[in-house]
């Protein structure tokens, strides 16, 4: 690299699927054996190395690496090891989400992120059978308390100047004979659009995932929760993991043991609900949380900077392996 080309500052952001640029090179190890009863202990090994031409200097870096413990989901044991050396310094964002800002004191050719989890994940405690309203319900009614906190969940966030997000749901109630609204939307984004790997950073805006019929997982997710707004739910992003039952992953969609990212729908007297319209699954335990945002942006698992001559970027690897793991005692 000249030495007469200028010293930039750059966001390296992993998008919530971990598809960020055509250099990414993936690793990835599933095993399952389904366990007694409905719970199960998974051990989760996520990677991440940026490479680059000759040493820079980085910047804080977000981590989203810990989901937050609930009654469906608990972390055993958590470490996130990093190289070069790094000072971490936990907190909780707006959402609530467990977030970790490393500090690094030294230049380097290389920066690998390793996050290290074992989690007790138990089965929904809402029956898939009874999920959300059916379409009958031309309206969702949230308590005034409910309201005042769901109302960022609520507000639109994907620009629509044409309408043509309210006409395609409108085309799409008018197709509907019955059933569940939520899940038939779902669905209908499964069923119509194609799965892409991207390789391009961020999340394709709505009307650009419907013009192409394609889009990654996190490009499906944003639509859903776009649409589902429109419907008057109250709807976030989520990124996480995703585990298959078989150990050949058939009938998944997206490849099993990835970054993973789908919707959660805030429906009265059951919370929030998962939906996941990459793979046609609602409330189910293959689903991994580890953040929730309103707008895919808030939610990336690893964001930071650097400083460094142009074009030092070199690429990027990401391994994901979720093996079986033991329970305390």
């Amino acid at each position: 690299m000249r030495s007469a080309e200028p010293i930039r500052r750059s966001r390296v952001v992993h998008p919530p699927d971990q598809q960020s640029r055509r250099e990414a090179a993936f690793s990835v190890t599933v095993r399952y054996d389904e366990p007694a009863g409905d719970q199960m202990y998974l051990r989760i090994r996520h990677a991440t190395t940026y490479r680059y031409a000759e040493p820079v200097v980085f910047g804080p870096h977000r981590l989203m690496l810990r989901p937050r413990d609930s009654f469906d989901l608990r972390v055993i044991d958590t470490a996130i090891a990093i190289s070069p050396q790094a000072s971490l310094r936990w907190m909780h964002d707006a959402y609530g989400n467990p977030v970790a800002m490393a500090s690094f004191a030294g230049a380097s050719d290389t920066l690998e992120i390793v996050s290290e989890l074992v989690i007790q994940r138990f089965g929904s405690a809402l029956p898939r059978t009874k999920v959300e309203p059916d379409i009958e319900s031309s309206e969702i009614s949230y308590t005034p308390a409910e309201r005042a906190v769901l109302q960022p969940y609520l507000d639109l966030a994907a620009a629509d100047p044409d309408g043509a997000l309210d006409a395609w749901l409108q085309a799409f109630r008018t197709r509907l004979n019955g059933g569940h609204l939520l899940r038939a939307l779902a669905h209908e984004i499964y069923a119509s659009l194609h799965y892409a790997v991207r390789f391009d950073e961020g999340t394709q805006h709505p009307l650009d995932t419907l013009r192409m019929g394609a889009g990654s997982c996190r490009d499906y997710a944003w639509l859903f929760i776009e649409l589902a707004r429109r419907l008057g739910f109250a709807a976030r992003f989520v990124t996480g993991y995703i585990h298959e039952r078989s150990p050949e992953g058939a009938g998944m969609t997206s490849v099993a043991g990835l970054t993973h990212a789908w919707a959660d729908v805030f429906i009265p007297n059951d919370g929030w609900v998962e939906f996941d319209p990459t793979n046609d699954l609602v409330a189910d335990r293959q689903l991994l949380r580890v953040a929730v945002a309103r707008v895919p942006e808030d939610a990336s698992p690893v964001a930071g900077s650097y400083v460094g001559p142009a074009g030092a970027f070199l690429g990027l690897s990401v391994g994901v392996a979720i093996t079986p793991a033991d329970g305390p005692g």
